[in-house]
Order: structure tokens, then sequence, then C-alpha cells
């Protein structure tokens, strides 16, 4: 597979959301990017803007397993991960798998979980793997979390700690749609979202997804484009308003993304631009803001434009 056919496959996964999610390309976008860089997605938003459609929407493209996970405050690790139950007519111990041993894995409204059963994702999302009662389980190779939360609720709900927030790849917002978007969603409510939802085609397989991560991860990174991401991570880490800046692993991420960037565009290499483009919704959740920035909505976002903007760009 070359960065062709990955510019191919990525627009035929586009192409059959955005028959259902409406007005939302940038956010389709990098959703399905995240899938091709193997890394995870935190959807975030009002109730009601199409968070878990457009999860779900993903999840039907690819011709692999699919599950959903509704998190609620009783719910335990072991709901997500599985047990170990006594066979009666066996007589033996069996491992009765989760639904986390799933390709795609819906975690609605994560911050309603507890932090108990919120770092039980941890295991399964940085190492693809989970341990039950001594015995490791390994996860399918292509494995994406989608976890969606609403960000103006505070009863009930228990915010995800910095270290869990740094396992998901991007944070991306379900924008309002324009006048005749809106329009056109309400057009396909009345004649049935679940039809359309239905009609979504299975486009790419579990095995392309792994051949076009492993073509990625090849796609050339110029020194000075490396300088340059780790310019605008230092930046974070020096900024007034920040008080703890992005890790290396924030830095790995913005490099990941660029490459998958640049293969969406059909190139073997990658531009500033695939950096300056992937570097909100890659760095903005990552950053511990002063109390006095946090009252300031998306003001994590302004403050990624802003350093973006001191930055030096390398130029030939």
């Amino acid at each position: 597979m070359n960065v062709n056919d990955i510019k191919i496959l990525s627009e035929k996964i586009q192409a059959q959301i955005n028959r259902v999610i409406i007005g939302q390309e940038t956010t389709v976008k990098f959703v399905t990017a995240a899938l091709f860089a193997g890394g995870h997605v935190l959807l975030e938003d009002v109730p009601g803007s199409g968070k878990t459609t457009l999860a779900k929407t993903l999840g039907r493209t690819i011709d692999g397993t699919f599950s959903r996970i509704q998190m609620t405050p009783d719910l335990l690790p072991a709901d997500m991960t599985g047990v170990n139950y006594f066979n009666m007519k066996t007589q033996e111990f069996q491992f009765l798998k989760g639904p986390v041993f799933a390709n795609v894995l819906i975690a609605d409204e994560i911050n309603r979980a507890t932090p108990k059963t919120q770092s039980g994702l941890l295991e399964c999302m940085e190492e693809k793997q989970v341990t039950v009662d001594g015995t490791t389980y390994p996860l399918d190779d292509v494995f994406l979390v989608i976890a969606t939360q609403n960000p103006v609720e505070s009863q009930g709900v228990f915010p995800l700690p910095e270290a869990q927030i740094d396992r998901f790849l991007v944070r991306l917002n379900m924008n309002y749609p324009q006048h005749d978007e809106i329009v056109q969603v309400l057009r396909t409510h009345v004649a049935g979202s679940e039809r359309r939802l239905a009609e979504v085609e299975k486009t790419a397989t579990t095995r392309e997804i792994a051949e076009a991560r492993t073509c990625i991860r090849n796609i050339f990174v110029q020194d000075d484009i490396l300088s340059y991401v780790v310019d605008i991570v230092e930046e974070t880490r020096h900024h007034a308003g920040i008080i703890l800046g992005v890790s290396q692993r924030g830095a790995l991420s913005l490099v990941r993304m660029s490459q998958v960037l640049a293969a969406f565009d059909g190139r073997d290499y990658v531009l500033p631009d695939d950096v300056k483009e992937a570097a909100v919704p890659v760095l903005a959740h990552r950053l511990a803001l002063r109390y006095s920035e946090q009252a300031v909505p998306h003001r994590d976002q302004e403050l990624v434009r802003e350093i973006l903007e001191r930055v030096a760009i390398p130029v030939e």
C-alpha cells in the first residue's frame, strides 16, 4: 500500500460518514486520521450534537467488530474487560471477553464512570491488552476507542485525570452546523436517520487499516520539521497562561498525526502545514491552564493558535 492508496481509502471512509454526519467535515477527517494513526479520540461537546452517531457511523465503515459501552457510575472495570467464570459443564474457569475486545469501541459519556473504571481503560488504550486474574489477553492490532463526554455537566460526573486525557491522540468538538446544514439534518431525521445509518457501506478492512499504518510510519519527516515540533512543544512549557505544557508523548502524537495528514494529501513527506493543521486537536487537551485562563471557553485551543503564530516556521 502507498500514500495514494491511503488517500483513496480515507476519502471513501469520510464520504460514508459524511452521508450521515452533516456539516462536520473537519471533525470527520480527524476521527478518520486517528484511526489510521492508531490513536484514540475524545469527542467533547454539548448533548445532541451527534457525537455518538459519528462514532457509530465510523464503526460501520470498517469490516471489523464494533461495541459500545454506556459509562455509568455503577460500571465496574470487569464489565468492560471481561471476567473469569466457572463453567459447570467443563468444571473449569473460562474467560468471558468484555466489550473492549473489538476493533472500534465507543465509551459513551466516559466522565460519568468512576475513576476506577476510567483507569480500567488505560491498559487497553496504551498497551492494547487486558490483564484479568494475572492472565494477559491481547487486543486486536486495530483498536480504536472513541470516548464522548459533555463538558458542561458538573453533577454526577468524574473529570478525566491528566494521565488519561494524555492517552487520547486528539480531542475534537462537534461544532454547530450552519443554517442550511441544520435544515438538512432535520430533513434526514424526518425521513429516518436509522435508515441512513443502515445504508453506510463497509469500505475498509482491518487488514487495510493495518497496512496503511505501516506505510504511514515510513512517511519522511525532515529534521527541520522535527525541530519545529519541539519548538512548539517547548513554547507550551514557557507560556505564562499554562501551568503544565505538552509532554514527549504529545510531541510524538503531533508527528504521527502530521504523517497521516500528509498521506491523506497523497504525499510521502511532511510539510509544516501538516503540523499546523494537527496542532490544535492534538495538543490543546494536553495543556493544564492557570485558573484565570480556565474560565474562557476553548481557551486552550486559542493558546495553541497563539503559540503557532510565535514559533518560526522552517523554510527550505
